[in-house]
C-alpha cells in the first residue's frame, strides 16, 4: 500500500543513513521536544554501540498546533501523510525513511526510545522484526488503563499467538523495530490501530525472524485524551485477526459443523437401515438441523480454500503442503464434474422419493431422512460448482487454480530463507 507523503521518499535518496526513528504525529506539540531529545539520545547510543548513523522522522498526520514547525526546528525531518490514521502515518513514515533499519514509537512521551537501542541490535544480528514488550519491561502506574492491561492486550495477544504462532508477549506495543526490506515486503495496508496486529501477523505468516526486547511504558505527556479508543480499536484488531486467518474463520467452523452433522446423519441412517437397533436418538428435527449444518459447513470449507488461495496470491502466506501435493486434482473441471454428479445423484434420489410418495397416495413420508440427504447432496453439489468458479477467478481466471497458485513462489523470510509452513 502506498500512502501519499510530502515530500516524497525520493527526496532523501542522497542521504546515507542506517537507522530512521519514525514517530506518527497528530498535534503533539507538548510532547515533541521530549520525544525528539530522547530519540536523539537513542541515536547517539546506536552510533556508539553499532556504528550506525541515523535520523529522526516525524510522520505528521495533519497537525494544526505547530507540531511540524517545532519538529523541524528541533532537527527532525517531517513528512506530511495525507491519509488519516495511526497505521497510515506509520506506513507513510516508513516509506519515507532513509535508513535500512526503522525504529518506530509514539510521539506522546510514553516510550523511551533508548529502549530501542538493543532492538536495533537484534536487527543487526539478523532479526527481521523486533517487538518491544511492555509486560516484560514494566508499566508505570496509570500508564495503561486496567481494561487494556488485564483484558484487552492479553486477550488479543493470546488470540494472535493461537492463530499465527509468533510467540510474543505484547503484540500491540508501540515501540518496535523492523528492517526496511522486511517492511517493504509485507505490503502493510492497515490505516488504523489494526496496523499493529497486521505487521505481526504478516511477519509471522512469512516466517520472519521475530525477536522481542523488554521496554518500559510511562504516562504520556499529553493534556488531552489519547487518540486510542479501546472498544473501537480492540474490535478493529480482533476483526483483522479473523480476516487474516482462514483456518479459524472458516476451516475450523467447517470441520466442526460437518463433523457434528455427519454423526447425526450417519447414526440416523444406520437406524433407518437396521444396522442399529431401535429408532435412535436423532429424530426428524435433528436430521433437518444436521442437513443445515452440513450445507453451511461445506460452504465454509469452500470459503477457507478461497481465502487461503487469496492470501497466497497476495504474498503473505504459503500454500499448504497438502494442497500443493494435490494441486493437479483441484481444478475447475474436477469441481464442476463432481458438483454435477452430486446434483444428478440428488435429482435421482428426489425422483425415487417422489415415486414412493405417489405410490403411497401422497401421504406423509414415514421418515424424512432420505429427503434431507437428497437435498443436502444437491446443495453441496451446487456449492461445489459455484465454488470452483470462485476459486478459478481468485487464482487469476485460470481453471487449474490450485496448480497455478502452487507455482507462486513460497513466501521468503527477509533473510532469504525459503519457508513452506502455514499456521493460519
Amino acid at each position: 500500500m502506498n500512502i501519499l507523503v510530502e515530500p516524497p521518499a525520493a527526496a532523501v535518496g542522497t542521504l546515507r543513513l542506517d537507522v530512521t526513528i519514525v514517530m506518527p504525529c497528530l498535534n503533539e506539540v507538548e510532547s515533541l521536544p521530549h520525544c525528539i531529545a530522547n530519540a536523539g539520545r537513542a541515536l547517539e547510543m546506536i552510533a556508539d554501540r553499532y556504528g550506525l548513523a541515523g535520523e529522526i522522522l516525524i510522520a505528521d498526520n495533519g497537525s494544526d498546533d505547530g507540531s511540524q514547525e517545532l519538529a523541524t526546528g528541533l532537527g527532525a525531518r517531517v513528512v506530511f501523510v495525507r491519509q488519516k490514521g495511526y497505521g497510515a502515518a506509520l506506513i507513510g513514515g516508513c516509506q519515507a525513511a532513509a535508513g535500512r533499519y526503522v525504529l518506530m514509537g509514539d510521539a506522546d512521551g510514553s516510550y523511551d526510545f533508548t529502549d530501542g537501542v538493543p532492538m536495533i541490535g537484534r536487527l543487526v544480528a539478523g532479526a527481521d522484526l523486533c517487538m518491544g514488550s511492555r509486560f516484560k519491561g514494566g508499566i508505570a502506574p496509570g500508564a495503561m488503563p486496567w481494561k487494556n492491561r488485564y483484558i484487552g492486550n492479553p486477550v488479543l495477544t493470546g488470540i494472535l499467538n493461537l492463530f499465527f504462532k509468533p510467540g510474543i508477549s505484547d503484540a500491540h506495543s508501540g515501540l518496535r523495530a523492523i528492517t526496511r526490506d522486511a517492511f517493504e515486503s509485507l505490503r502493510l495496508s492497515g490505516t488504523g490501530m489494526e496496523f499493529a496486529s497486521e505487521m505481526v501477523i504478516k511477519a509471522s505468516l512469512r516466517n520472519f525472524n521475530i525477536a522481542e526486547e523488554p521496554v518500559t511504558l510511562s504516562r504520556d505527556l499529553r493534556d488531552r485524551p489519547p487518540h486510542l479508543r479501546p472498544w473501537r480499536d480492540g474490535w478493529r484488531h480482533l476483526r483483522y485477526l479473523i480476516m487474516l486467518s482462514p483456518t479459524w474463520a472458516f476451516g475450523v467452523p467447517a470441520l466442526v459443523a460437518m463433523g457434528a452433522a455427519s454423526i447425526v446423519l450417519l447414526t440416523a441412517l444406520a437406524h433407518l437401515l437396521g444396522a442399529l437397533d431401535g429408532s435412535g436418538p436423532f429424530g426428524t428435527s435433528w436430521t433437518i438441523i444436521a442437513g443445515f449444518l452440513f450445507t453451511v459447513g461445506h460452504f465454509a470449507g469452500v470459503m477457507a480454500l478461497a481465502t487461503h488461495f487469496q492470501g497466497v496470491r497476495e504474498g503473505f502466506r504459503s500454500l499448504r503442503p497438502i494442497l500443493r501435493r494435490h494441486a493437479g486434482l483441484l481444478t475447475l473441471e474436477s469441481m464442476l464434474i463432481s458438483g454435477l454428479a452430486l446434483i444428478i445423484l440428488s435429482l435421482c434420489a428426489l425422483a425415487a422419493i417422489g415415486i414412493y410418495w405417489s405410490q403411497s397416495s401422497y401421504s406423509a413420508l414415514p421418515n424424512t431422512l432420505p429427503l434431507v440427504l437428497a437435498a443436502v447432496t444437491g446443495a453441496v453439489g451446487l456449492q461445489m460448482m459455484l465454488g470452483g468458479v470462485v476459486l478459478a477467478i481468485i487464482a487469476g481466471n485460470t481453471a487449474d487454480f490450485a496448480l497455478e497458485t502452487s507455482r507462486i513462489s513460497a513466501p521468503r523470510g527477509a533473510c532469504g530463507i525459503d519457508q513452506a509452513t502455514d499456521v493460519a
